[in-house]
């Protein structure tokens, strides 16, 4: 047996297990197979993707050396006959384990996913104390501790449950104050003090029986009460809840389009490759573009399965060198990119590439041509911004990343403003729609938001003023329509963003887009109640 070290990464687990997750649909039972997608391939995409390198080639291509042989070619019916009755089979549910506790980012490997300033914010916001796990009970043996916790939930509320050994009706509550941590998850801190070890606790708040419940509200005292009654407990926990986390009003409003998650604009139209390659000249004949066309000719005819992933380092690496290029050279190599995005396992590995350097490059070569920028060029690197979103991980960082968020919203609002070109403004407003969808997913689930006030600011004041300029496209409307919906559904009610749909007259500007079509009339009045 032989051992390939492969190198170290530093990526932190939940990410990669949502990338473990991104490739659920591409390696299925049903799409086995021993010779051409095998867990060779699964761990060369892994590799790719943890280290931005795959494994050997002589690993890979082992089971077409064998199959090139007479004895390949003979034994391989056989083979595909005795795998037949497994890959058929149903597929089995997913058995990834979910990650709960928090991961910090060490060293700096060559595929490093780093926390933005934004997102460790986040992160502090919803546990209280960073590194506080969530959804569980928390045990307070000392007063520091117990302190701890509380000061954790100044924010938010706490229970204090109050217990001891030799308390049997206290154990009868215990399942149902495990099932509400559960339920409160990061809303709220629940804490168990057992009175038999922790005496300077119970003397310091006067416990004179067991069980005993404190609660907590905005760092006060809110009540007390005490007995082992299931239902009692249950009621004054999910009423603390309401107090400290009142629901949005938009959640009492009946909005079909807005109340429920939308997938995000993806472009997959694949162009004739040939004619695009030959616009590229000599750079065409590159082993990185006929690598890359050759991996989207097998996925487009044969499925994701049966196209095993060719060198990205060497893809990204080539992209790199063409940023210098003419700006109509550069529209076939990005349009190529384009295609593979469809793939999450292309898009996963530009999320993980060390400072992201080529999707900044990408987004930011726009900016600097300005108005020179062809229009080709534009809106071909709209639509690739809009495939970045087939990764989950990278459509995060889209949102989370200043580097990356802050080309992505130039490239928006410069786009939103070329009055010539309607199919440039539709891209525009897809991928704004994009942001919004990925930011109101966390809204719905009642996480913090991805994408900074700041940048929701700025996305909404060039989406209302773009949508009040707006004669033309009805698809172009309701792109714009749509994602001010979203940025504005569940906004914070004392926030800047409501603020500037105040300021800017939101409400008026969308409700003259009803009489444009009456398509968009149940989506105008929609949108008019969020951003009233």
């Amino acid at each position: 047996m032989q051992v390939i070290p492969l190198g170290r990464t530093d990526l932190p687990m939940e990410i990669i297990l949502e990338y473990l997750d991104s490739l659920r649909q591409i390696y299925t039972i049903e799409s086995y197979d021993l010779f051409t997608h095998n867990c060779n391939n699964f761990t060369n995409d892994l590799a790719m993707f943890l280290l931005g390198r795959g494994i050997p080639a002589h690993i890979t291509s082992l089971p077409q050396t064998v199959l090139n042989t007479p004895f390949g070619q003979m034994l391989k019916p056989q083979l595909d006959s005795a795998m037949r009755g497994i890959t058929q089979a149903p597929v089995a549910p997913s058995a990834i384990p979910q990650h709960n506790g928090a991961s910090q980012v060490n060293g700096n490997s060559s595929n490093s996913i780093r926390a933005s300033p934004s997102s460790a914010s986040n992160s502090s916001q919803n546990n209280g104390i960073s590194g506080l796990p969530t959804g569980q009970v928390h045990y307070a043996t000392t007063l520091k501790k117990l302190d701890m916790l509380l000061e954790s939930a100044r924010n938010s509320c706490a229970v204090i449950f109050f217990t001891s050994a030799t308390c049997p009706p206290c154990k009868l509550v215990y399942p149902a104050y495990d099932e509400l941590a559960a339920e409160a998850g990061d809303k709220a801190v629940l804490i168990k003090v057992d009175l038999s070890e922790a005496y300077e606790i119970g003397s310091k708040y006067q416990v004179r029986a067991t069980p005993t419940f404190m609660s907590f509200l905005k760092g006060k005292k809110e009540s007390e009460w005490v007995g082992a009654s299931e239902s009692q407990l249950r009621g004054n926990v999910r009423m603390l809840l309401q107090m400290a986390h009142p629901p949005h009003p938009h959640t009492n409003l009946r909005l079909r389009t807005l109340q429920r998650r939308h997938k995000t604009v993806t472009y997959t139209k694949t162009p004739p490759l040939e004619k695009l390659i030959a616009k590229m000249g000599t750079r065409g004949t590159d082993p990185a573009i006929t690598a890359l066309k050759d991996f989207i000719c097998t996925r487009e005819a044969s499925g994701a399965s049966d196209a095993p992933l060719p060198s990205l380092p060497s893809i990204t690496s080539f992209i790199q060198t063409i940023q210098e290029d003419p700006p109509e050279s550069m529209f076939p190599v990005i349009d190529l990119l384009r295609c593979a995005l469809v793939d999450p396992r292309v898009s996963g590995y530009l999320a993980a590439e060390h400072s992201h350097s080529t999707v900044i490059n990408t987004l930011s070569k726009l900016q600097e041509l300005g108005e020179k920028c062809p229009y080709s060029l534009r809106i071909v690197t709209l639509q690739l911004a809009c495939n970045l979103f087939t990764s989950p991980i990278l459509a995060h960082q889209l949102l989370q990343n200043a580097e990356l968020c802050a080309p992505l919203l130039q490239l928006i609002t410069s786009s939103l403003l070329d009055t010539a070109h309607p199919p440039v403004r539709v891209a525009a407003a897809s991928l704004a729609f994009n942001m919004a969808a990925v930011n109101h997913v966390r809204r719905l689930d009642e996480q913090q938001d991805l994408l900074g006030e700041a940048s929701q600011v700025e996305l909404m004041a060039s989406l209302l003023e773009t949508l009040s300029n707006e004669s033309e496209s009805k698809d172009s409307i309701r792109g714009l329509l749509t994602a001010i919906g979203l940025l504005a559904y569940g906004a914070p009610r004392d926030g800047e963003l409501v603020e500037l749909c105040q300021a800017l007259g939101a409400k008026e500007t969308v409700s003259r887009k009803r009489a444009f079509s009456d398509d968009l009339k149940e989506l105008v009045n929609e949108v008019e109640q969020v951003v009233a």
